[in-house]
């Protein structure tokens, strides 16, 4: 007896803190409402989360496919998906679509990143939504925003294709994507930012808002500079791995043992540093070696020696020697290396979840926080990321449901 009052006394205190440390983040008080699945749709309603919002997931009653998905998508439900709570509605049941709406009537934001058409068939389009709650700020996650391509099925890969990205990202005549879910992630991070400004805007109009983010338009931004590059110099960006550097010194060593490391010298001061730093004095002394665009001519025979001086010393060397002298240098990492990362651990960086899905279930491991602070503090985790409808009784009665008619809706099979 005594054993379970301890441990309830600590359970109520822990659950105090979590409502404490919400009450304190500046997204507190408001509810969004999230139908999406896979990445960018779930990356918004996370921001949101993170920031203090209560987010319900609306998920189908045999639960989003991305709790079980495999390989590179494996990561992606307990990723995206913290600080969340989950409610299993059957859209296509007269009770389910029912009480899908009286959810989001009663949310400040509503997400959503379905195909055109979807929503609207449900009657969770903005402008059905709208007429129950005219302050309502309805996110849409789109492949691309209104006009010729909107009908078109995307995927990061597909605008990253077709955006330049994957151009830039590869050699000649092999386009390569970015080893990350680029646009699905700032597709979602721009969703976010579109619902708090929709928000600012409120407050002064007393409205909301219909917000629109796309992938392709994401990709074409993050492109952007290519494209001005173009627009200034009358020359096309070549790819990244062609390109003409505006740096002479920015590239990736191979050194001993068959390391690798990547080393910078982005201006005149960091060139002597370097020189000084190696006993490169005969390069300082190099009148064809002066500036920083002399250098860049003479890419093609100062590379090659750089390479050659440097093949013999070991990585851990040369980076101690560049922390030192405050010179720009990086080690080639892979992402599971990371949760070793000293820097990371000492910041709070990464934050511990349970996973609730797949055969590590119950697991406990640490996933990575947004990289901001607020007040000196990164937001944290508050809740783990949910189990399938594992808020749906509480949002209910939330809503007004008796018991008897929650428990009726569970038996057709309209909630779970």
């Amino acid at each position: 007896m005594a054993e379970n009052a301890g441990m309830n006394a600590i359970e109520e205190k822990e659950g105090a803190e979590t409502v404490a440390r919400s009450a304190a983040l500046p997204l507190a008080g408001l509810r969004v409402v999230e139908f999406s699945h896979m990445v960018m749709g779930p990356t918004c309603g996370m921001v949101l989360a993170d920031l203090g919002a209560e987010v319900i997931k609306v998920e189908p009653v045999d639960g989003d496919r991305t709790r079980h998905l495999l390989g590179a998508g494996a990561g992606f439900f307990p990723m995206f998906n913290r600080n969340k709570k989950s409610m299993g509605l059957d859209l296509r049941s007269a009770p389910g679509l029912a009480a899908a709406i009286r959810l989001a009537a009663s949310a400040d934001v509503v997400l959503q990143n379905f195909k055109p058409g979807v929503m609207k068939k449900y009657g969770l389009d903005y402008r059905a939504l709208s007429r129950l709650n005219p302050a309502l700020v309805y996110v849409n996650h789109a492949g691309f925003l209104p006009g010729p391509y909107e009908h078109r099925t995307a995927l990061d890969e597909v605008v990253q294709m077709m955006g330049g990205l994957a151009y830039m990202t590869g050699r000649s005549g092999d386009p390569l994507r970015a080893g990350s879910s680029v646009n699905d992630i700032m597709g979602g991070m721009f969703g976010a930012i579109g619902a708090m400004a929709a928000l600012m805007q409120r407050q002064s109009t007393g409205c909301g808002q219909e917000v629109d983010a796309a992938l392709f338009e994401n990709n074409v931004f993050l492109v952007g500079q290519h494209m001005m590059q173009y627009a200034v110099t009358g020359q096309p960006a070549a790819p990244m791995p062609e390109r003409i550097s505006a740096w002479a010194v920015y590239d990736v060593f191979s050194v001993r043992d068959g390391e690798q490391i990547f080393l910078a010298a982005v201006s005149d001061a960091q060139w002597h540093s370097l020189c000084q730093a190696l006993g490169f004095d005969d390069l300082l002394a190099d009148p064809q070696l002066a500036s920083n665009n002399d250098r860049v001519r003479a890419r093609p025979r100062l590379m090659p020696e750089l390479r050659a001086r440097l093949a013999d010393r070991e990585a851990a060397e040369l980076a101690e020697i560049f922390e030192r002298h405050g010179l720009p240098h990086a080690s080639i990492m892979r992402p599971e290396q990371l949760f070793d990362d000293p820097h990371l651990n000492a910041t709070g960086g990464l934050a511990e979840i349970t996973l609730t899905d797949g055969e590590r279930a119950g697991e406990k491991v640490r996933t990575t926080l947004l990289p901001l602070r607020l007040g000196g503090q990164r937001p944290g985790v508050r809740m783990n990321p949910p189990n399938l409808g594992e808020h749906t009784q509480e949002l209910l009665l939330g809503l007004g449901y008796a018991e008897q008619e929650i428990q009726a809706m569970q038996q057709e099979g309209a909630v779970v």
